[in-house]
């Protein structure tokens, strides 16, 4: 078998299908990719799986093994935010039994220099996962100096936010930024060698950069919200997630969701109680093992969590309380927040 033709293992399938056991009915997932998880979705038993994925290229590649699963696999070119929308036409209002998010850049993506994701290979400074909308080059370019301190503290947790973004300033005075080694140059240059074990000194801004490229908070609330109207009561939601930014608002949103978030503080006053939307079925998030470990070192950061939906109204989370990072592009004329 080629590599080509190889089937795409995603991290952490094997405890999610145990989580969200049995699988049936009508799945969505939202981050299709290679299809790895829609895969393993079809073969536990799923009657369909819808895959969704915002990524025009990823449904030329599905092509080479597809056929078997006819009309049991759906395609659809978009973004999880709206998910809702796609299961309310596919499913004629009957719901999903089913969604899974697997956040964050692909390694299909990141193995492709010319889509700029990777600060270990030189390409075009783009970042987009869709091809349309403002590329990471337009944005590292045109933002002021506080906007560009802002992406990288708020979404990449840099400490040299501020010293990196007044070296890009002064390095795109000379000539714009157009690749992705540029942009990896200017920020070794701000920050030491890193020491045997560290991560690479670029992998905090390139995450910044690429989530505020792809507005991906915005995508995962909104995304988390629409499973949440999209799905059948006992339907399964399972969000797997890769840094700690994710994590926490993922964490956030379904203690809020099912009845456990912290109730009320001096700053704010206690809510009026809704139905719980979801039970946890994972208390904790569940990471990858020793096996999966060995066969993929890649997985080594990613955390899953799943929980249940209830019979209860759809509602919406206090988006105020859940660890979404400050908004950082602010209207023209506004102030950056010092450091």
């Amino acid at each position: 078998m080629s590599d080509a033709d190889r089937p795409h293992i995603p991290v952490l399938l094997r405890p999610l299908l145990k989580a969200v056991a049995p699988v049936s009915g009508l799945w969505l997932d939202g981050t299709f990719g290679a299809g790895g998880y829609t895969r393993g979705l079809l073969e536990a038993g799923a009657e369909r799986v819808i895959g969704v994925d915002r990524d025009p290229s990823v449904f030329d590649m599905v092509e080479s093994w597809r056929a078997p699963y006819g009309e049991r696999l759906i395609l659809v070119e978009g973004t999880f935010s709206e998910l809702d929308e796609y299961a309310e036409d596919i499913s004629e209002g009957q719901g999903l039994d089913g969604v899974v998010l697997d956040l964050g850049v692909s390694s299909m993506q990141l193995d492709q220099a010319e889509r700029g994701f990777s600060f270990m290979q030189d390409g075009p400074l783009d970042m987009r996962m869709s091809a349309e909308g403002t590329t990471a080059a337009d944005l590292v370019n045109t933002a002021s100096e506080e906007e560009l301190a802002d992406i990288l503290y708020h979404y990449g947790e840099e400490r040299a936010s501020r010293r990196i973004a007044r070296a890009i300033g002064e390095a795109r005075k000379v000539k714009p930024f157009e690749t992705t080694r540029e942009l990896v140059a200017v920020i070794e240059r701000c920050l030491p060698r890193p020491k045997p074990g560290q991560s690479h000194p670029a992998t905090r801004s390139f995450q910044a950069i690429r989530i505020a490229v792809n507005d991906e908070f915005g995508q995962l609330i909104e995304g988390l919200e629409a499973a949440e109207r999209a799905l059948k009561p006992g339907g399964m939601l399972a969000v797997v997630t890769f840094h700690s930014l994710e994590d926490r608002v993922v964490k956030r949103f379904f203690l809020a969701r099912s009845g456990r978030a912290a109730q009320g503080s001096r700053y704010a006053p206690i809510q009026a109680a809704e139905s719980p939307a979801f039970e946890l079925v994972t208390r904790k998030s569940v990471g990858p093992d020793d096996e999966e470990l060995a066969d993929n070192p890649r997985a080594r950061s990613a955390k899953l969590r799943v929980g249940r939906r209830t019979d209860a109204p759809a509602g919406q989370a206090d988006r105020a309380s859940l660890g979404l990072p400050a908004p950082v592009l602010r209207p023209q004329g506004s102030k950056g927040r010092s450091r």
